[in-house]
């Protein structure tokens, strides 16, 4: 059984996730699926210095990640661009791994899991949902990024009420950790039923 995991910026997908992956169920990371495509040597990585310039990589030749993501929340078709790159990219390293694991269920975590469409691949979806002021203190302090810049991303992606729309299960992340590691524990036992 694969199920997705999803929720804005800041909502604590990686927090959820990890409690996931301490109870022993095999986590497949869009985040890191997007980091594997673009290290140095991958042809994306090269197009991507071809179509933005060089300064958008490190002196090491590794990509500024953050100088990209400022480019592309500022322009839409710049966005699109590099997505249209990298999706295909990301859907397969995100296969292979998917159809490699072994537990119980497999876990896809993906802040883009609905927009994607990855979300047709799952059997169960689950939103880690935080009110959305919430979600911009968290990642202003977490990325020392400025409230426009958080908010821009939040523009981008799924309104939070259409992300819940399409949840199989919510986990609510507007408390501290112990609070979301039960909701995450309870909804484990639920879906090894399954």
């Amino acid at each position: 059984m694969l199920v997705g995991l999803t929720g804005g910026i800041g909502s604590g997908k990686s927090a959820a996730a990890d409690r996931f992956a301490e109870l022993g169920i095999e986590v497949v990371d869009a985040d890191i699926a997007s980091r594997t495509v673009v290290e140095p040597g991958q042809p994306a990585l090269t197009q991507i210095a071809s179509h933005f310039g060089p300064d958008l990589l490190n002196k090491d030749g590794t990509l500024n990640r953050p100088k990209l993501r400022a480019v592309v929340f500022a322009d839409v078709t710049e966005r699109k661009w590099l997505q249209k790159l990298l999706h295909p990219l990301i859907s397969q390293c995100l296969k292979e791994q998917i159809e490699a694991s072994t537990s119980a269920y497999c876990l896809l975590v993906n802040p883009l899991l609905l927009e994607s469409g990855q979300s047709q691949w799952c059997d169960e979806i689950v939103v880690v949902d935080v009110p959305e002021e919430l979600q911009i203190s968290r990642t202003m302090e977490r990325d020392n990024n400025s409230r426009e810049q958080v908010e821009a991303i939040l523009a981008a992606q799924l309104k939070r009420e259409d992300r819940l729309a399409q949840a199989s299960h919510v986990i609510l992340n507007n408390d501290d950790l112990p609070h979301l590691y039960r909701q995450v524990d309870s909804l484990h036992e639920v879906l090894v039923k399954q």
